[in-house]
């Protein structure tokens, strides 16, 4: 048993590091392009840019389901051919029907399907966006050249999705790490050189991340052509008109669509917040953007576990093996509050500063400390949560990850609603730690519940 622990703790890490490496480099991207517009522009080109940023950060949360769906799915089919082959180099034989090359191909489709409806709407949505968002005429006119670039993109922006997914699904984290550090470092010296040394200024912030996207999506390719030499079946025999039949797309759309709801929900929390926080005035409000982005930094490191998850649950599954799904569940949740408690630890101990960091102004930093035991709590009472996202996507359990989000909303806004007048903008953090404790729970439930049966059925 002690083997079997190492040896699935040494797989956890090779899946997990990978991603929360990669995972790092993201916020990293945000800053430097608030700097260069900061250093070269004025400030209705950083408006314009943030708001920009946060279109795009809406807009693609809705297919996230790209990336979690594909992830899920070609686990378990990976999982079914590693129980039934012997050699590794013929893992990808079909099985009922079914190939990993075939996920791809139809994943692939419905990010090209989305990033077609998204350039021909485009006009639709920034329109009515800026209608929405309040801002000044400089602002919303520089908001609206970035978006007219950047909105060009959006077929390797989704199509990365889908790619990372399928990466993550034949236990490959290494190669979706290549791709977004592609991605991230291209998108910051892209930026810096357009922005500094052409004459597009600013929007060149806009083409850096254009530039980006296709380098990512360029070197996607090539790791999936690297991919389909090292298993020589991967891709044979998929005919691609009838990959895309119906009958064929039915699981892996009912899937996306479950968590297209979820995604729509976790937006009624995560956007509500922001919006409900701008009731309590300008400093209020950057305190808890502030406090929210401190949050957001330790699911960088989780996640790295959460897709670990997806990877060796989905196996597991497709093996339909239950001594492995119940280790690799045991062992994973133990990873988890254990970077949970160090996390806390941190906050607890650097905390203000960590605050400091983000802003010089003392008057915020001030108002800052009534919520730090918030920030504090938020890693021990999140990680529960956000492991078992990871855990149920690879059990492609798209029901109850819809379900789960609904009830956790639905718990956001009754808590705000019953505490605001006593606790004022206290009870929407309030609300929000309600939120992750309703996921938690439910998902526990469901889980001890159900496992049996989803390692049955699939």
């Amino acid at each position: 048993m002690q083997s079997n622990n190492y040896i699935l703790n040494k797989e956890i890490l090779r899946l997990a590091i990978p991603s929360i490496l990669a995972n790092i480099t993201i916020p990293l991207v945000g800053i430097v392009d608030t700097a260069i517009a900061g250093h070269i522009a004025d400030a209705a080109a950083i408006g314009g840019i943030a708001i920009g940023t946060m279109l795009f950060d809406l807009l693609y949360w809705n297919f996230g389901f790209l990336r979690a769906g594909t992830a899920g799915i070609t686990a378990q089919i990976w999982g079914k051919n590693i129980a039934k082959q012997e050699n590794t180099s013929d893992i990808c034989n079909k099985t009922k029907g079914e190939t990993a090359g075939e996920i791809l191909v139809q994943s692939l489709s419905i990010a090209m399907a989305g990033a077609v409806a998204i350039l021909l709407l485009q006009w639709v949505f920034i329109t009515i966006a800026l209608q929405l968002v309040p801002c000044s005429t400089e602002v919303a006119m520089f908001a609206e050249k970035y978006f007219y670039i950047r909105v060009w993109a959006a077929p390797a922006t989704l199509s990365l999705m889908a790619v990372k997914g399928w990466f993550i699904g034949i236990q490959n984290t290494v190669a979706a790490m290549l791709t977004d550090l592609v991605v991230n470092i291209t998108n910051m010296l892209a930026s810096w050189i357009l922005a500094v040394y052409t004459p597009l200024g600013a929007m060149g912030v806009a083409w850096g991340t254009l530039i980006a996207q296709y380098a990512g999506l360029t070197t996607a390719i090539l790791l999936i052509i690297k991919t389909k030499r090292k298993y020589n079946n991967i891709f044979n025999d998929i005919r691609i008109s009838a990959s895309l039949r119906f009958e064929k797309l039915k699981r892996l759309l009912v899937l996306n669509g479950n968590l297209f709801v979820r995604s729509l929900c976790m937006m009624v929390v995560y956007v509500g917040f922001t919006s409900l926080a701008a009731k309590y005035g300008d400093t209020e409000l950057a305190v808890s953007s502030i406090m929210m982005k401190l949050f957001l930094l330790f699911s960088y490191f989780i996640d790295g576990f959460a897709y670990a998850g997806e990877a060796l649950t989905g196996r597991y599954i497709g093996e339909n093996n239950s001594e492995g799904v119940r280790m690799a569940v045991r062992i994973l949740f133990l990873w988890t509050v254990g970077l949970g408690a160090v996390c806390t630890l941190i906050y607890g101990i650097a905390g203000t500063g960590m605050v400091g960091l983000m802003t010089n102004k003392q008057d915020i930093i001030a108002a800052s400390r009534p919520y730090l035991i918030w920030l504090i709590l938020m890693p021990l009472i999140s990680c529960l949560a956000f492991m078992w996202d990871g855990i149920f996507i690879g059990a492609t359990a798209g029901k109850e990850l819809r379900n789960c989000m609904i009830w956790s909303a639905v718990g956001f806004v009754i808590t705000y609603l019953l505490l605001y007048s006593i606790l004022g903008i206290q009870a929407l953090y309030a609300a929000y730690f309600v939120h992750l404790a309703v996921r938690t729970i439910y998902m526990t439930y469901k889980w001890n519940k159900t496992k049996d049966l989803w390692l049955t059925k699939k």
